[in-house]
């Protein structure tokens, strides 16, 4: 087997039992795998790929495949996205079963609420890690930060916002 596509098994195994909230709750870690570690690709390429998993609909696994046809081509990316989804989707369908005989019990209200706020954590800390790979620049971090504010504190279309730093992306504004 290629030394890489066992690295991809060995490192996305692993983090994919740690994607409680989904993969995107994992980036960072990725992140210094496979940018600070093994050196497969800069931050600015991470940065883009991560752009392109999240512009296209469906699940936020895409990153994984990305990252694995980066890495070694068709059967990279097969073999990422393999190592991150069989796994967690054995365990899960084993753990739904015994979670939902158990509904109403404490253990289970406070593992809900102990999830919550650790899966926020983690969301947090791929979208500090994704802009500070993409951000090189005062405009650039500018604009990071007033999307985030309109994405918070408005009800405008996020699609919208995203178009609008787009074009002045494209532009060469930011």
């Amino acid at each position: 087997m290629n030394s890489n596509l066992l690295a991809l098994v060995v490192i996305f195994v692993p983090l994919s039992l740690m994607a409680i909230g989904g993969t995107n709750t994992i980036i960072p870690e990725m992140h210094l795998q496979i940018v600070n570690t093994k050196h497969w690709m800069s931050n600015r390429e991470f940065a883009d790929i991560f752009a392109i998993a999240q512009s296209a609909p469906g699940p936020s696994t895409r990153i994984v495949t990305l990252i694995g046809y980066e890495v070694a081509g068709l059967l990279g990316a097969a073999v990422a996205t393999i190592a991150t989804i069989t796994l967690p989707s054995i365990l899960t369908y084993i753990l739904t079963q015994l979670w939902e005989r158990d509904r109403d019990s404490k253990l289970h209200v406070a593992a809900e609420h102990g999830l919550a706020p650790i899966t926020v954590g983690l969301v947090f800390a791929n979208g500090l890690i994704v802009s500070r790979a993409a951000d090189h620049g005062v405009a650039a971090y500018v604009a990071t930060a007033i999307a985030t504010l309109l994405f918070v504190l408005t009800k405008i279309n996020p699609l919208l916002i995203v178009a609008i730093f787009g074009v002045l992306g494209i532009l060469g504004l930011l």
